[in-house]
This record gives C-alpha cells, sequence and structure tokens, in this order.
C-alpha cells in the first residue's frame, strides 16, 4: 500500500480537510495515475455531506479526474508511464451480468464499484476518489484523453459530459431536431455545447433572464425564461426532445407540455424531494419520461473523442483544493460559470 494526500470529509456537517488515505500497490493489470485535476460535482457535495443518505466516513470525494501514468502494470496493454489518462464516476463492475456485458456498467447488476463511497474489493471498506494526490485503477476503467484538450477544462467531461452526451446520444438528437435544455448549470452548459455539436436547433429554459447572453455563447439558438407562462406556451406541442438537468425542486410538468406526439424527457439532474407528475400530460401524444445516468466505458471514451475532435470542454473555474469547501457554498448558489476544478498542484 501507498499513503496518498487528500481532502477529506468525516462527517456530514465538517468541513473537508487535509487527510492521508490508503491506495492499493498496482497489480498487473492495474494503472497508477498522479492526479494533475479533479473536477467537483454536486454530487461530491450530495454525498459528503450526506444529503442522499449512506454516505460512509471519512469520504473523499470526485470523480472527474485526470492524471499522467506513473506505472503501469506488466499485463496493461492500453497506457504506458507518462501517458494522459482519466478515471469518471466507476471504478470496477462484475464485469459478467448482462449490463456489464453489453458495455453498461454503470448498471452493473451486481453493483457498481464506483469512484468513491463504494465497497472496496482490493482494501476492504471504501473507495477514496479524486481529491486526492494519485489513484490506482483497472486498466479496464481508465479512459485516454485527447492529447489537444485543455486538461482542467476537460475533467468535467467524465461526468458532466458524459451525463449529457449519453442521453443525447440515446434518443439520437441530430440535424432537424429541436431540443431543449432545462438549467444552465454544469450539466446544462454542457448539454447545450453537445445538443449544438449534434446539429439540433436547441433552446434554452432558464429561470434567469442574466443567463441569455451566455447561453446563446454556448450554442444556444433560443433562450426562454421559464417563469413567463407566454414565453412556454408559444413552444407547446414542438419539441422532440428535452434534456432537464435541474437538480433542485420545479415543476416538470411544464415541459411535458412542450414535447410532440412521441417526443421525450430525460431527467439527469437529481432533486432531493420526488417530482410531482402529472400522468395525464404524458399520456396525451405519448410523451415518454425517462432518466439516464452517466455512461459506460466505452461511451465514455466515444464522448471523449468526440470532445477532442471538435474541441469541447467544460468553461471551468480553476481552484486551489484549500478553496474546497467556499466552493461548495458557491455551488450551493449557482456561483460558477459552470464547473469548479481542483488543480491538485495546490496538495502538494
Amino acid at each position: 500500500m501507498s499513503n496518498a494526500k487528500a481532502y477529506s470529509a468525516v462527517s456530514a456537517t465538517s468541513p473537508l480537510a487535509p487527510a492521508t488515505i490508503s491506495r492499493r500497490d498496482p497489480g498487473p493489470t492495474d494503472v497508477h495515475i498522479q492526479i494533475l485535476f479533479c473536477g467537483v460535482c454536486h454530487t461530491d457535495l450530495h454525498i459528503s455531506r450526506n444529503e442522499w443518505g449512506g454516505t460512509t466516513y471519512p469520504c473523499v470525494p470526485g470523480h472527474e479526474i485526470v492524471g499522467r501514468v506513473v506505472k503501469a502494470g506488466a499485463q496493461v496493454k492500453k497506457f504506458k508511464e507518462g501517458d494522459l489518462a482519466a478515471v469518471g464516476c466507476m471504478v470496477d463492475s462484475c464485469r459478467t451480468c448482462e449490463s456489464c456485458r453489453e458495455g453498461l456498467e454503470q448498471f452493473c447488476e451486481n453493483g457498481t464499484t464506483f469512484t468513491y463511497n463504494a465497497p472496496d474489493k482490493h482494501l476492504g471498506g471504501m473507495t477514496y476518489g479524486g481529491y486526492s494526490d494519485h489513484v490506482v485503477v483497472d486498466e479496464s476503467f481508465v479512459l485516454r484523453v485527447p492529447k489537444n484538450l485543455d486538461l482542467a477544462a476537460a475533467a468535467p467531461l467524465l461526468c458532466a459530459g458524459i451525463t449529457t452526451y449519453s442521453p443525447l446520444r440515446f434518443h439520437k438528437v441530430g440535424p432537424g431536431q429541436k431540443v431543449g435544455v432545462v438549467g444552465l448549470g454544469g450539466l446544462g452548459h454542457m448539454g447545450v455545447k453537445l445538443a449544438h455539436a449534434f446539429g439540433a436547433r436547441v433552446v434554452v429554459f432558464t429561470t434567469s433572464a442574466g443567463k441569455t447572453q451566455d447561453a446563446l455563447r454556448l450554442g444556444a439558438d433560443e433562450v426562454v425564461i421559464s417563469k413567463n407562462a407566454d414565453e412556454m406556451k408559444k413552444h407547446e406541442n414542438s419539441f422532440h426532445f428535452i434534456l432537464d438537468t435541474v437538480a433542485a425542486p420545479h415543476d416538470i410538468n411544464a415541459y411535458f407540455a412542450l414535447l410532440k406526439r412521441d417526443g421525450t424527457l430525460t431527467q439527469v439532474g437529481v432533486p432531493a424531494e420526488p417530482l410531482p407528475v402529472q400522468v395525464f400530460n404524458l399520456i396525451h401524444n405519448r410523451r415518454s419520461f425517462t432518466g439516464s445516468l452517466i455512461g459506460g466505458i466505452r461511451e465514455t471514451q466515444e464522448m471523449l473523442d468526440f470532445c477532442g475532435e471538435r474541441g469541447i470542454v467544460s468553461d471551468i473555474e480553476l481552484i486551489p483544493i484549500q478553496k474546497i469547501n467556499e466552493a461548495y457554498e458557491r455551488l450551493l448558489k449557482s456561483d460558477v460559470k459552470y464547473r469548479f476544478v481542483i488543480d491538485m498542484a495546490s496538495l502538494k
């Protein structure tokens, strides 16, 4: 085992603070990665503060990891010392169930091993995430980073990128389609960039008129202030697909009415409380309401390659690890454009 410097939460109410954690020694199929940057996802805040229940402490968050390979096991084929590498939301799965065989490890029927706060098969205890100086991960769950992308700005692609890419791809979003993106935060801004890159007409729904120019800059064709009933009504029965990225309580039924016949609304934001759904809005015009969870390893690599080809990264604010607690408070106020990323050089 090796020691790693990290930042961890020791309770739901404690601030994140410096800690020392253990990492396993690299095995024959493992990749030892020096972490250069780690994105800050709203999930990090939820789990570190036990807002969804089930958090085990100490908790080291972070699942948007970009770094450089320090050592590769003897049987590793895809990576060598010095290569850029990335780790997203998963570090293992059973690899034998139907979902895993289909490349959908995020839906592993025997339990996905998430990057943090999941049972650690190797050391016992729980997995620790990317708010640390290094990580050891099986090659099958390590991703290649396109060399042309800014590494810090690429980090959020490992969660925010794949969380929005996967449903857009699954529902075959493309040219000739009208696509809505609800919310313009960490997820929403990536949804806009990707839907635009897929060739769709993109409409952003926001409660803040102040975000209009930014939405247009990111690739939106139109911006609708969702509090304005007249603006919303103009778009009834017109959307092929809507991606809802909002994690706060909101009236989702207002968006069902905007879908065309056979249109789909996919929810990727996770409100703490259940959203009331008026079933008639779905029955009418045969509309669908679905969810989506990140993407499998194969699709995540596809997303990274797609972003590399088109130069797509997140809009970020780079912070030192010492400002992580301040960043969490700002995250609660949506005071970031649009994703915090930690410069891990600050941990040394």
